[in-house]
């Protein structure tokens, strides 16, 4: 309608400002030619009879890793590029089953080539994506990543996480100063104030003991061993059941779906040239039994009617075969203790909702951040001196993961049915406004993307949807009742984010360069 049009072009007015400055976004090549490396052979990826993956190497450990999933995996690579002697300590170092993991935003993408990572997406069927297509009520919008400054190869990928795991676990172990064990930690090993090392127990079940100056926690969202390295205030908001669609074709090829249904959002998206990935919210801790049927009945007749016609079939056909499974959705802030000669890291350290895939872009992006704190340090010895030096991380990360973290939180409450009006008006609103097209989608898309992680363009355009949906509730004729509950929906919109904000760090979000960790130099 003309009038939603002309609030259109006021709230673009607000927003011009904040136009994307993606000249920022560097042209990345692609690299091309050559094989990743030399296949290590199979005993070494899963695991050797005495349950080590092991690339051997002389002298002492500089760095213990605590798990072997994509943040584990990525930084012990990293760190031992860059002549790190590292032992990483993974309980498991068989091929993963994971129904998250598997959309690495185009920010995410970049973070990957940056730690020289990217041709771990080549041999698993990665494919590209370039979007997302948005259902609401049997409308559609189609909102595209904006990548025109970057190189044809930079966009998202989704595939199946285990096969992106195992090729990260396959380059890591490729390098001399890295050993890849497979044992379960037990416990950090701590003498006077200080993380030392781990207790673990190996395949074979001998107790053992690793030191080092500098562990690092990456064990994932179970972690039993970040109690004593944070404040781990986790919420369940609710859980992911998935299933695997195959044999048919998105409506939008190569984009992600979001479906606003009822009660909550459901998601589609490649992992392969022949599967897709579905991921049904349901809200709350607790699911449709599997066992008794419940969870089908669940599916087909709540779930089935909600989504495109195109996939209905397939989605059936997918429920039948009854390979169903499920999985909390977990949220937990960073609230670290800063502890000598300990980090934590990935899920382990830092959660939001998956809806929007943020997670392994947040955690390449950490670890980009570390390496370049460790860089000009020759040992890592002093853990005193290094651990006061290290609190510069929680610093300079917040910014991008905050964003993506907040973003996560807002979108989700947002894209959730319910009964109140306010709430339905903001739902309605934030389709509505991502649909106008131009700055509207682009600039919350280059957010939810982490090519744009902004904190201060996250707020404003949050505040613009709910600026939008009051003055549709406005327009053409105010009324009493219509102010009331454009009120509601501006206070309500302040509930959703400000919460997520505060947990996040107002401070060290928005100013960071006013925190005097920011500034901290290496140790002499």
């Amino acid at each position: 309608m003309i009038y939603q049009w002309v609030l259109g072009g006021i709230v673009a007015s607000l927003l011009g400002f904040l136009l994307l400055d993606r000249s920022r976004g560097k042209r990345v090549k692609s690299r091309a030619g050559g094989h990743l490396m030399e296949k290590m052979k199979d005993e070494c990826v899963k695991s050797s009879a005495n349950g080590e993956c092991c690339s051997g190497f002389d002298g002492g450990t500089d760095v213990i890793v605590v798990g072997a999933g994509v943040a584990g995996s990525a930084l012990a690579h990293t760190l031992g590029k860059d002549g790190r002697r590292v032992h990483v300590i993974e309980r498991d170092l068989s091929q993963p089953d994971r129904i998250v993991g598997e959309l690495l935003q185009p920010g995410g993408y970049l973070k990957l080539i940056e730690l020289g990572l990217e041709d771990c997406l080549n041999e698993i069927d990665a494919q590209r994506v370039l979007g997302y297509a948005l259902y609401k009520d049997g409308k559609n919008a189609r909102l595209s990543y904006p990548l025109e400054q970057f190189h044809s190869d930079v966009a998202g990928r989704s595939f199946h996480n285990g096969r992106f795991v195992q090729r990260m676990r396959e380059k890591a172990a490729s390098l001399p100063n890295v050993k890849m064990e497979q044992g379960t930690v037990t416990s950090l090993i701590e003498e006077k104030g200080s993380i030392k090392g781990v207790q673990y127990r190996t395949k074979a079940g001998e107790e053992l003991k690793a030191y080092a100056p500098l562990t690092i926690v990456c064990d994932g969202c179970f972690s039993n061993l970040r109690r004593s390295l944070c404040n781990p205030k986790v919420d369940v908001p609710s859980c992911f059941v998935g299933l695997v669609l195959e044999n048919c074709q998105l409506p939008h090829a190569n984009h992600g779906h979001v479906i606003l249904a009822d009660p909550s959002p459901i998601l589609f998206y490649p992992i392969s040239s022949n599967e897709i990935r579905c991921l049904v919210d349901v809200p709350g801790q607790k699911v449709p039994s599997i066992a008794n049927g419940e969870m089908a009945c669940y599916l087909k007749t709540v779930v089935a009617p909600q989504i495109p016609p195109e996939l209905h079939n397939a989605f059936i056909s997918a429920i039948d075969k009854g390979n169903v499974k499920t999985m909390p959705n977990r949220s937990m802030p960073a609230s670290p203790y800063p502890t000598p000669g300990a980090l934590l890291m990935g899920d382990a350290f830092n959660m939001r909702h998956p809806l929007t895939g943020g997670g392994m872009t947040v955690a390449l992006s950490d670890i980009v951040v570390l390496r370049d704190l460790l860089k000009p340090l020759q040992n890592l010895n002093d853990a005193a001196a290094l651990c006061k030096y290290l609190e510069a991380f929680y610093t300079l990360r917040k910014p991008v993961a905050s964003t993506i973290n907040t973003l996560a939180g807002a979108l989700y409450k947002v894209f959730c049915a319910s009964p109140d009006q306010a709430r339905k008006e903001m739902r309605e609103a934030c389709f509505d406004y991502l649909s106008l097209g131009g700055i509207f989608s682009n600039g919350p898309i280059a957010l939810l993307s982490g090519l744009n992680p902004r904190p201060l363009s996250l707020v404003l355009h949050f505040f613009a949807v709910a600026v939008y949906g009051v003055g549709r509730l406005l327009l053409p004729f105010p009324s009493p009742k219509r102010m009331w509950i454009g009120a509601r929906l501006i206070s309500g919109a302040s509930g959703i984010i400000f919460p997520i904000i505060k947990a996040e760090g107002v401070r060290q979000m928005f100013f960071p360069a006013t925190v005097p960790a920011y500034y901290r130099g290496p140790p002499n």
